[in-house]
């Protein structure tokens, strides 16, 4: 009988096939948008040199817990990664080649705000290793760019996208939809433009009003007009699922869009459950040894990580995931992949009479040994979720 924090038997080592990625979050950004509930902190001056040293430090100590891997992908996250000096990149990426193997196709993606002094770093980036660049361009609107507090005009954001050509293969970017006063036809309008413009890979967001942001202060005092119905928020979905997949952009995810063969990596191990190390402020992950996973977090102040990781570990919390645990992470993942998930990782922790009940309305898909949401039922995973674990 296997530990109640152990998978059983094929299933204890799911990285080794689904993939095993590192996550690097760099905390800091030039200014706080309005939108945004990630761990991004802004600092007048940040020592680049102190950084990439714990950043490695804490890299090198991870290394030691896992033992040998390879690595399928690396990503930069944040915060403004951008906002890193390609030396500093170079150390950390030097840090990971020294405890792990890299994957002939390694996927070593930065994310950066498309503003003209960021562009300048890109050809130190790829000099070191970065083959993938996903741009924060968020709208493609002047007034809507300045309402959603970015730094960048949208002449700057088309400039960045065409000096990131010239320098990688791979360019992704966001564009946030669902904006005050946006109608379909604004949107229609700007994702037409988008499409033409990208080249592989868009993530496009709906806006969604988060707790402790900015936004949410302005929601809660009357200040914040113009937001969708839920009935336009559905006809914007639609009509973004319709366009992208007109011009080849196939939802390989809920809000990911890709031409075939160029789907993220890094995000598909997270998805399809494989393993991941993060590192930096408030970094997740998950890591498996012996056939138990690990949850992992780490400090969220950046002050805090760094004397962590100077008295030895940035990591504040480890939590062992149980069988229930794991196969609720994979559901809720898994489900949002039009590819779906194996039924294997979640059989014996779903309600069946309701999977069935769900399939037969036509929200959920079952084909061999694999379930997915369907077209109708992509839109509400919420309750296809609430629905189906037995939790």
């Amino acid at each position: 009988m296997p530990s109640a924090n152990s998978w059983p038997g094929a299933l204890a080592e799911l990285w080794q096939e689904r993939g095993f990625g590192l996550y690097v979050h760099w905390p800091f950004c030039a200014a706080k948008c309005p939108y945004c509930d990630f761990n991004s902190h802004v600092r007048s001056a940040v020592d680049q040199g102190l950084w990439a040293d714990a950043l490695a430090r804490e890299i090198r100590r991870t290394g030691q817990e896992t033992g040998p891997r390879v690595l399928t992908s690396i990503f930069f996250g944040g915060g403004t990664p951008s906002l890193m000096e390609p030396e500093t990149v170079h150390i950390v990426l030097s840090a990971a080649r020294d405890v792990w193997s890299f994957a002939n196709d390694i996927e070593i993606t930065l994310e950066a705000n498309p503003t003209s002094v960021e562009a300048h770093r890109f050809e130190g980036y790829a000099k070191h290793g970065v083959n993938r660049v996903s741009l924060g361009v968020q709208a493609l609107d002047p007034d809507d760019l300045r309402n959603l507090g970015r730094l960048h005009s949208v002449p700057e954001a088309q400039a960045a996208f065409k000096t990131a050509r010239e320098f990688f293969d791979r360019v992704s970017f966001d564009l946030i939809y669902a904006r005050q006063n946006q109608s379909l036809a604004d949107w229609e309008r700007e994702l037409t433009t988008a499409l033409d413009m990208a080249v592989d890979h868009l993530s496009l967001y709906q806006l969604t009003i988060e707790e402790g942001t900015a936004f949410w202060d302005r929601a809660q005092r009357g200040l914040l007009s113009g937001l969708p119905t839920d009935d336009l928020g559905a006809d914007l979905y639609d009509l973004t699922q319709r366009l992208c997949e007109q011009a080849g952009y196939t939802a390989y995810e809920v809000s990911n869009h890709a031409k075939p063969g160029a789907e993220s990596k890094h995000n598909l191990v997270y998805w399809r459950g494989g393993d991941y190390a993060g590192i930096g402020p408030g970094a997740h992950g998950r890591l498996t040894f012996a056939g138990r996973r690990t949850a992992t977090e780490c400090w969220k102040q950046p002050e805090a990580w760094i004397k962590a990781v100077k008295d030895g570990t940035g990591i504040r919390d480890s939590v062992l995931l149980n069988h229930q645990d794991i196969a609720d992470e994979r559901l809720i993942m898994g489900l949002r992949l039009l590819e779906g998930l194996m039924m294997d990782d979640i059989s014996d922790y779903v309600d069946n009479t309701r999977l069935r009940q769900l399939i037969a309305d036509g929200l959920v898909w079952q084909q061999d040994d694999r379930i997915g949401a369907t077209a109708t039922g992509r839109p509400v995973l919420n309750y296809l979720i609430a629905q189906l674990a037995k939790s």
